[in-house]
């Protein structure tokens, strides 16, 4: 348990002077130029206002320092400095504060605290204005036609966002301070009389037992504590930076966890069929929707199975028929072929890496670059086959139709596993590493819900639903996976 818990609260002094000290010690005020206090007189007594520079709305403090200057020329009964400096503070969010602990969490999140001798007691008013940047829509959940807006690195603002969308008077968010030196604010969002209360409180109870110096990770470090992931590449919980998209999963039951500083919220509990799902998909007609899950689905298909089928019909002619004869390497080379598929997976994975470290305007140039220059020059000189670079290609991008990228990563790792076992034991190899595949991701439970619902355990209506787009009036129902308190989507 860290010491911070084991010793007792200190109290706010009478004495302004002690406060001072213990906030110089304890946090460096004084020493830490962001860090800094206006002492004024109020009616014969010294007022203390403690801020946080670049975390405070500099505009509301000096408001603030104005209202309360002014209680010289208009109040005379210095008896009750501190109900008349309360009522003075002009901000809808002020709190009382009774301990220095409480005090120096609330600062350092950017609230301003106000001090006044001979007051055990003083306030927190939140004069926040975090750094950041604009909603806008996010680069990795684009569509054709829907809303432009997307989550920011301000958790103030993605709230709104949410609220925005829902504005149920039952819809919760509950904030709690996780890391002991970091203290950022993660905050549990659902509504109250759809989520199941038992799920709600084991995340509520998960993110209590968070015992970490900090966050600097954010969303992800949250995500490691709560499902205990280990060196399971699949995701156990999907990750959106579309509000819309978290408003449908909080009408359907799922609670939402939200990071400050990252823009990205989590969804929990969640399958495997939820990051096979877009909301492009639903920003279209019902039928155009399922026509283009349908496309997905086969491209995720494609990126698992396309390259360990055609490495065995290279091994194994014969299983092909004479009218197919014509899929295998149409030349001989020195390398074998397994060898080269490895060669280019791991070269499309270098060009991925090398994108995202490559500034904006260069990155274009040097997919063209690598993709003709380098492509054509390896087939010239022999290293690789053009059906190589063509299974290949088409395997990455039925990666890059994936819309969750932590699940198409985890596609490719389980892909290169199921064409060494193919390469090792051929037909055998395949059959028994699917078998096993699937066997694993069966045997995955994400917070106890099972990873591969509905298709196993199988519900015939649920899997209706992730086969074919349902209009929304016909999706009557909350997904039972959640358990929701209320099933009816559409009540009477």
């Amino acid at each position: 348990m860290p010491d911070k818990e084991k010793r007792p609260k200190a109290p706010i002094a009478k004495r302004l002077v002690d406060n001072e000290k213990f906030l110089q010690q304890r946090i460096g005020v004084g020493t830490s130029f962001d860090l800094g206090v206006r002492k004024i007189d109020v009616l014969n007594r010294e007022v203390h206002i403690y801020y946080c520079n670049g975390l405070c709305d500099t505009q509301y403090i000096i408001e603030l320092l104005k209202q309360i200057v002014r209680v010289n020329d208009d109040e005379r009964q210095a008896a009750q400095a501190w109900h008349i400096i309360e009522n003075r503070l002009v901000h809808q969010q002020v709190s009382p504060v009774t301990s220095l602990d409480e005090a120096v969490d609330k600062l350092l999140s950017g609230l301003i605290i106000v001090l006044i001798e001979g007051e055990s007691t003083g306030f927190a008013v939140d004069v926040r204005s975090y750094p950041g940047r604009q909603p806008q829509e996010p680069d990795t959940e684009k569509v054709v036609r829907g809303a432009r807006d997307g989550y920011v690195e301000n958790i103030i603002v993605n709230t709104a966002l949410t609220r925005r969308r829902i504005r149920d008077e039952r819809l919760r968010f509950e904030i709690v301070q996780v890391g002991e030196r970091s203290k950022t604010d993660v905050c549990i969002a659902y509504i109250k009389d759809v989520a199941d209360p038992g799920l709600v409180e084991l995340v509520k109870n998960e993110l209590k037992q968070i015992n970490v110096d900090g966050l600097t990770m954010g969303d992800k470090t949250v995500e490691e504590f709560l499902v205990k992931q280990g060196y399971n590449p699949y995701p156990l919980v999907r990750y959106t930076e579309r509000p819309d998209v978290a408003a449908t999963h909080l009408l359907e039951g799922h609670v939402l966890i939200m990071v400050d500083t990252s823009p990205s919220v989590i969804i929990t509990p969640t399958t495997f069929f939820h990051h096979v799902q877009h909301a492009e998909e639903y920003r279209q007609s019902p039928g155009v929707g399922t026509f283009v899950r349908w496309v997905r689905f086969l491209g995720i298909l494609t990126s698992l199975f396309l390259l360990p089928l055609w490495v065995l019909f290279v091994l194994e002619p014969s299983l092909l028929p004479e009218s197919w004869a014509f899929i295998g390497p149409n030349k001989q080379t020195n390398i074998p072929i397994i060898v080269q598929i490895l060669l280019a997976d791991f070269g499309i994975e270098f060009l991925r890496m090398a994108a995202i470290h490559t500034p904006t305007p260069l990155s274009t140039a040097m997919g063209l670059i690598a993709a003709v220059l380098i492509g054509q020059i390896a087939i010239d000189v022999g290293l690789f086959v053009p059906e190589v670079i063509l299974y290949v290609s088409v395997a990455a991008i039925g990666s890059f139709a994936t819309p969750s990228y932590e699940l198409s990563v985890a596609n490719k790792i389980s892909r290169l596993a199921l064409v060494i076992l193919v390469a090792l034991f051929k037909v055998p190899g395949l059959v028994i590493g699917t078998t096993v595949y699937l066997l694993w991701l069966a045997s995955i439970r994400s917070l106890n819900t099972p990873y591969l619902w509905p298709f196993i355990p199988f519900d015939p209506a649920a899997f209706m639903q992730i086969v074919v787009r349902r209009s929304v009036a016909g999706a009557r129902v909350r997904p039972s996976i959640v358990h929701p308190q209320d099933r009816q989507k559409q009540p009477s």
